[in-house]
């Protein structure tokens, strides 16, 4: 018998030896998949010594005999194992997108979007005891200018160093992990914060909370965008990052009885403040148990078994539950897409690193300019707020929090009301028409404010209209960076950006803004108020000019996986 090579020519005569097709199928519901991880492979190619490769059933020649009679030995040859593909197509994305929204998604939203609820009380609670912080009987030896300068400084420095070590573990280790991780790391900054006997322990224990802090903005952030459907993502995600001022407007809340030297003593208020966010965190981690695993996340990971199940499992529920409640059998529409992924390639540090400055220089300088602008406005001027309060209305210390829970409404309205239409007319004009809007409102309050023609209420009224729309456009600063970078890079990127951003408006800001303040000359509180207004109308403008429209895509569409097998993703 002769061996036939694909030109034409042969080897020696002799038996042939023939590999068995190794690409199993199989059917599970209405999706067709192959072999035991739930995936399709593509047609296995095997290469063998001496002969050109070819596709699942292959040829080998009769063993040569050597000179002296003797056929070489198998120990001398090169393995003729079959190598396997290395690439495999999944529809999960497409499956995750399609899906009607749920008492699943529900879940997920209170388990995960929560965490936002934590990081507003724990910003406010701090610029509205600052005061009382400083009072000769707090029990802590510090100013309010050290409160909400250096301590504040330090809360901001301990999220950024969080967020980009806590982010590279989540790329690494998956989502659910990392979440559950972070959060704790915050409850214990918390707590050890309301211990405080001082300053330095207070200063420490920031940095601690604020490094829980940086790491669930990229863990909760990189999974909310995952596992919600694309239709909805914006909103989604406007909501989540909108709800820090739901714990905002409570903490300030909080902090009028608490503070009240009538109720407690005062070492005792401010300190049970802080143990309340102790409370709320233990119940979401309570909640967030039963948060699944990022199915897109799973199956480029190798656990593709577990991604299959997770999606089969939700989509049996949906469509056991019927449509809309009526016990009917729903339908669910047939996924459109699919990716297809190479194992052999590899998305490490620096391959995510090119991607971000080398593959998308125009969506990084976006992010900067959205994150940087952001960050000065509220890291800067809100943690100042009650100072500006006493420093020139006399308001109490004890009754700085009515006013600003009146911000913290107008704030958690605006995502709320304008997040669905990041999702109907575009990322692009929302974004930009958030941003620059927000900006020149605040140039406006600068102005009245300057001239005196302000008071502690309309202030106040000013700062509703100016957050309305910069808490919206901060949101979507969030959303925007964990939507427009690749799948293996998204946790890393939201930590760069909220890194990189919040350490130059966020760091800076504060020690500027509490010597701006501490001063007690108005124009040096407008000249801040003019700065933060600039950057933010700056931000806008960019944009208005390099903003994806992400709106109603498949992440994997928007930006192709780094391990895809597609050129793109390369």
């Amino acid at each position: 018998m002769r061996s036939v090579l694909p030109d034409g020519s042969g080897y020696p005569d002799g038996p042939t030896t023939t590999l068995p097709d190794r690409v199993g199928t199989g059917i599970r519901g209405s999706h067709r998949f192959a072999g035991d991880d739930g995936f399709r492979r593509h047609p296995t190619t095997y290469e063998l010594p001496g002969a050109w490769p070819c596709r699942s059933r292959s040829t080998l020649p009769e063993p040569t005999p050597s000179r002296r009679g003797r056929t070489v030995s198998e120990a001398s040859r090169p393995s003729t194992r079959p190598r396997k593909s290395t690439t495999f197509t999944t529809d999960v994305p497409a499956r995750l997108d399609r899906l009607p929204w749920s008492t699943w998604h529900w879940r997920i939203l209170i388990g995960l979007g929560t965490v936002w609820i934590l990081d507003g009380l724990e910003v406010t609670v701090v610029g509205n005891v600052a005061g009382r912080l400083s009072e000769p009987d707090s029990g802590l030896d510090i100013t309010a200018a050290q409160v909400t300068g250096p301590g504040a400084a330090l809360y901001v420095a301990g999220a950024c160093v969080g967020a980009l070590f806590f982010a590279w573990l989540t790329d690494r280790f998956g989502r659910r992990k990392l979440f559950m991780v972070t959060l704790a790391v915050y409850l214990a900054g918390t707590a050890l914060t309301a211990l405080s006997v001082e300053a330095w322990m207070f200063f420490l224990f920031r940095f601690v909370t604020g490094l829980g802090i940086g790491g669930e903005y990229a863990a909760i952030n990189s999974a909310i965008d995952e596992l919600m459907p694309a239709r909805y993502r914006g909103r989604v995600d406007l909501a989540v990052n909108g709800t820090y001022w739901a714990g905002a407007a409570g903490g300030a809340l909080l902090s009028v009885p608490m503070l009240n030297t009538g109720l407690f003593p005062a070492d005792i208020g401010w300190r049970l403040t802080f143990a309340l966010g102790v409370v709320l965190g233990l119940v979401i981690l309570l909640v967030r148990r039963h948060v699944p695993e990022s199915p897109r996340w799973l199956y480029l990971h190798g656990r593709g078994e577990e991604a299959e199940r997770l999606v089969s499992g939700v989509e049996e529920k949906l469509v056991a539950e019927g449509a809309h409640g009526t016990g009917e059998r729903r339908e669910l529409p047939a996924p459109e897409g699919e990716v297809t992924i190479d194992e052999s390639k590899s998305a490490g540090l620096g391959t995510i690193a090119r991607a971000v400055v080398r593959d998308y220089p125009r969506r990084s300088v976006l992010g900067l300019s959205l994150f940087i602008g952001q960050a000065f406005l509220y890291n800067a001027i809100t943690f100042g707020f009650a100072s500006i309060l006493e420093t020139f209305y006399d308001v109490p210390s004890g009754r700085t929090g009515y006013y600003f829970a009146v911000i913290a409404v107008g704030n958690l309205l605006g995502p709320l009301l304008l997040g669905p239409l990041f999702d109907s007319l575009g990322r692009r004009v929302m974004i930009t028409s958030t941003y620059v809007g927000s900006g020149l409102a605040l140039f406006g309050t600068a102005w009245l404010f300057g001239a005196g023609h302000l008071n502690a209420s309309t202030l106040t009224a000013c700062w509703c209209v100016v957050l309305f729309l910069a808490s919206t456009g901060a949101s979507s600063a969030y959303l925007t960076v964990s939507e427009i970078f690749p799948m293996e890079a998204r946790a890393s990127a939201i930590a760069l950006f909220y890194a990189v951003g919040t350490a130059a408006g966020g760091i800076a800001g504060p020690l500027v803004f509490s010597d701006l303040t501490k001063s007690g000359d108005v124009g040096d509180t407008v000249l801040a108020f003019c700065i933060g207004a600039g950057l933010m109308v700056a931000a806008g403008v960019v944009a208005g000019f390099l903003a994806v429209n992400a709106e109603r895509r498949s992440l994997e569409d928007i930006a192709p996986p780094l391990t895809s097998a597609d050129e793109r993703g390369a």
